[in-house]
């Protein structure tokens, strides 16, 4: 769980999950988001940037470590595509129906149009744990 591939991937994709995020939500989605947001008021103007990271530390921590379980030593690229789409499939489109069911955050095309953000998002996250596995893996 703490080696050093673990801890290299945790890094990776802590700051894909920060820099990502602000790619894929803060540039790409807000604009397609903002039309679909049923109440105002309920997105900050500017993130806890601190709680963000530690967000962010521990969502790629734990990405790292279930990945390496399951990938069980096949490190291929669309291996790790695989896993984060699933993983993307689970929270965004899962968990968006979930909360799109049970609350009036955004309307069914902004919980898709945030569903595919974060299968998109997740997808990437794990092409880039495949690959720090597939590179450092050997070594440990």
């Amino acid at each position: 769980m703490f080696s050093k591939t673990n801890l290299i991937s945790t890094l990776v994709t802590t700051l894909w999950g920060f820099f990502g995020g602000w790619l894929l939500w803060g540039m790409i989605g807000d604009p397609m988001l903002t039309e679909h947001t049923i109440n105002s008021g309920l997105m900050k103007e500017m993130p806890d940037m601190a709680l963000l990271a530690l967000g962010c530390l521990i969502a790629g921590f734990s990405f790292s470590s279930i990945y390496s379980k399951w990938a069980r030593g096949t490190h291929g690229v669309s291996h790790g595509a695989q896993f984060g789409i699933w993983l993307g499939v689970l929270i965004g489109l899962g968990s968006g129906l979930i909360d799109h069911s049970t609350s009036n955050l955004l309307d069914l095309t902004g919980t898709i149009i945030n569903a595919v953000i974060y299968i998109v998002h997740f997808a990437i996250m794990g092409i880039l744990a495949s690959l720090v596995y597939g590179k450092f893996a050997s070594e440990n």
